[in-house]
């Protein structure tokens, strides 16, 4: 085993992902700015709800934000080309990092992933062939890498696809509830929403939903199930891309596959002029062993434990909502409900009237009001305003939930002063009400 993760083979699937994933970086802030997205989430608020702890992390006034997109689109692009490679990169790691947990209320699983890889591909040699920094200096020109590069790319997508896999297994996904709701919203065609509607094809998506994260890396794995499965990401993630419109992520999954195929096989088709590679250069040693038993083993251990945190916690992540993040537990169920806050002049014992729709927008609103993590930083915020004006207060949340579309259920205790009360970030937080039967909480009536 050891010998064959050190063994050096062909680089191509790692130069092809090198530039595919840099014209993705660059779709991805370049899009944003398009679409509206950094608009919505940094131009029109008055802040952000960042990762907790991380509360000073704030967008740039004014426009700043819009800059600060078109710088990373501009780096993307010199990831691709491979110009400065570990600088271009590093640069739009640590400022898609700061993208990343500077806000919540647009939580994606695949801006996680996105800034996972950007870590994994720094320690990567992906510039050592087709790109500038080769062609400038032929001291960086390889032909070759460990073939341990394309397995830490394999095992990062296969955690992915098994911890969302065990994730379906709960009742609202089980019994079709949340892609029906999923596919009620997201359809606008009339004919088609007809179609995707009907209990037979929701439950049809549920249950491919789930075999396809379970199956495809096996079978990609597999020389005689591998275009197979590659067929059958191809329509998955296309139905994803058009139906659910979540921009680059069904692109960006489909581009890990350059890895599952043989090195000579992304060659032949990428790089029709490359040198192949011979069994004397193949059988060399490898330079690259502490960046995979120092960063990469301990990486890949704390990705493996991440997912599984939850279990450590009191009550059910669907409903608290302590350890989902982080987990893949990706596009699993809906939240609704309300959310208002009590806020009380401890020295007068008098109500102090506090209107939050004038404080954030409506998205942001949305993303909150269900959300305990993101409730509890909001009355922060309230508390340290008051503080500010001079006014001790104390702040009680009245609020109700619901998962997939079940009856409101209460999810805050309301007699907790939530301006006093602590977040615990590996354990369960008290104020957070829980419920025995969790069944009723997360399936439809």
């Amino acid at each position: 085993m050891k010998n064959y993760l050190f063994r050096q083979i062909d680089n191509a699937p790692l130069i092809v992902f090198r530039i595919f994933f840099g014209f993705l970086l660059a779709c991805e802030t370049f899009g944003a700015i398009l679409t509206g997205w950094v608009k919505e989430n940094f131009i029109d608020v008055e802040f952000t709800f960042s990762h907790i702890g991380l509360d000073w992390l704030q967008p740039l006034p004014g426009i700043g934000m819009y800059f600060y997109f078109c710088l990373m689109g501009v780096l993307g692009l010199l990831v691709m080309a491979g110009y400065k490679y570990r600088w271009t990169l590093g640069a739009y790691t640590l400022l898609w990092a700061g993208v990343y947990f500077m806000q919540k209320t647009s939580y994606n699983n695949h801006y996680y992933l996105l800034l996972l890889v950007c870590i994994i591909m720094w320690f990567l040699p992906a510039n050592t062939y087709a790109s500038l920094d080769a062609k400038q200096k032929s001291s960086v020109k390889s032909l070759t890498m460990p073939a341990w590069c394309s397995w830490v790319m394999i095992t990062q997508v296969t955690i992915v696809y098994f911890f969302a896999t065990i994730a379906k297994f709960y009742p609202g996904w089980l019994d079709g509830t949340f892609t029906k709701n999923l596919l009620d919203r997201s359809v606008t065609i009339p004919v088609l929403h007809d179609i995707f509607t009907q209990k037979w094809f929701y439950l049809f998506i549920a249950y491919a939903g789930i075999a396809f994260d379970l199956l495809v890396v096996p079978l990609l794995l597999f020389k005689k199930t591998r275009t197979w499965a590659f067929i059958a990401s191809l329509i998955f993630h296309l139905f994803n891309s058009i139906t659910l419109q979540i921009g680059i992520f069904p692109f960006f999954a489909l581009s890990f596959v350059v890895f599952f195929y043989p090195p000579e096989k992304i060659r032949s088709i990428f790089f029709k002029k490359k040198p192949v590679i011979t069994e004397e250069i193949a059988l060399k040693g490898s330079p690259y062993k502490t960046t995979l038993y120092y960063f990469f083993i301990p990486y890949l251990i704390v990705q493996l434990a991440l997912p599984l945190r939850h279990h450590l916690i009191k009550g059910d992540v669907f409903w608290t909502e302590e350890g989902h993040r982080l987990s893949w537990r990706m596009m699993l169920r809906t939240r609704n409900g309300y959310t208002t806050y009590k806020v009380v002049d401890k020295k007068t014992g008098k109500p102090i009237p506090y209107n939050v729709h004038t404080k954030m927008t409506r998205k942001q609103y949305n993303s909150m009001c269900t959300k305990p993590d993101m409730i509890w930083q909001f009355a922060q915020r309230i508390k340290k305003e008051q503080a500010q004006k001079g006014i001790d207060v104390a702040i009680y949340a009245q609020t109700e939930a619901a998962v997939n579309g079940a009856p409101l259920k209460k999810l805050i205790n309301s007699t907790v002063d939530l301006g006093e009360a602590e977040w615990h970030y590996f354990s369960h937080s008290p104020w957070i009400i829980l419920y025995e039967d969790m069944e009723s909480v997360q399936k439809q009536p």
